[in-house]
């Protein structure tokens, strides 16, 4: 019986993961989810993020690290963004920067989350 060689939507071989790697993946898959769910319930941001915190260690030199690194970084700059829109809504740049903000976010989820489906690490994100 031959095997069959897993292969991405490129056509290139992907390699199996080993289950730390899967269970790894599957928290960053999680923590996408958690972010996307933000814009109905706000408060998974932030279970997001603590998420990333307390499991950066296990993903710490592996290829997944960037991504945490992504969603880390893609927190810390919607608060300040939404800090910075919030106080200038009075004057009105406030209500530029705000949508803009949550559209980058929207971005930033999307765009992770496909490269961790195709099993890549994220570039520099700043």
């Amino acid at each position: 019986m031959q095997h069959e060689e897993e292969t991405s939507m490129y056509g290139r071989p992907v390699r199996p993961e080993v289950p730390a790697e899967k269970a790894a993946r599957d928290v960053t898959t999680a923590v996408y989810a958690l972010q996307a769910a933000s814009f109905l319930l706000g408060i998974t941001f932030i279970v997001a993020v603590i998420v990333n915190y307390v499991k950066r260690d296990a993903v710490r030199g592996t290829w997944l690290e960037s991504h945490f690194d992504w969603q880390i970084n893609t927190f810390w700059f919607c608060v300040l963004w939404t800090i910075v829109g919030m106080l200038t809504i009075f004057v009105g740049i406030g209500l530029l920067i705000l949508p803009v903000t949550y559209i980058w976010v929207i971005y930033r989820i999307v765009k992770g989350w496909l490269r961790l489906a195709e099993r890549k690490p994220m570039y520099a994100s700043y």
